[in-house]
């Protein structure tokens, strides 16, 4: 494998967040597990939610971690792919309406 800005050995790491900054690490890491908890939704939903966010914000250990939790948690390839689908359409929706503003500014400039 070639070298990239991003080592996927980091990913171990993320725990030691907590080194320098212990009270607000413990604090994040406690939220982060209630968070993932069964709730109203389930573990293998919250997780195929989080492999679709970690792609939209383009968080390459994210990627990993949840593609691995959701394989885990038995969603198939096609539930996982269709989910980033959905991601990038929000993303990229999101990305559009925004072009509204822009069209405002313009005829705001231009009236």
């Amino acid at each position: 494998m070639s070298k990239t800005y991003y080592d996927p050995a980091d990913l171990r790491k993320f725990g030691k967040i907590t080194e320098w900054s212990e009270e607000l690490g413990n604090k994040f890491f406690e939220y982060y597990g209630k968070v993932f908890e069964e709730g109203a939704l389930s573990a293998r939903e919250k997780s195929l939610i989080a492999l679709a966010v970690a792609h939209t914000e383009q968080c390459p250990y994210c990627i990993d971690a949840y593609t691995k939790d959701s394989l885990q948690r038995g969603v198939t390839k096609e539930e996982m792919m269709e989910a980033i689908h959905v991601g990038a359409a929000i993303k990229s929706g999101a990305t559009l309406v925004h072009g509204v503003q822009m069209m405002n500014k313009v005829n705001k400039l231009d009236g």
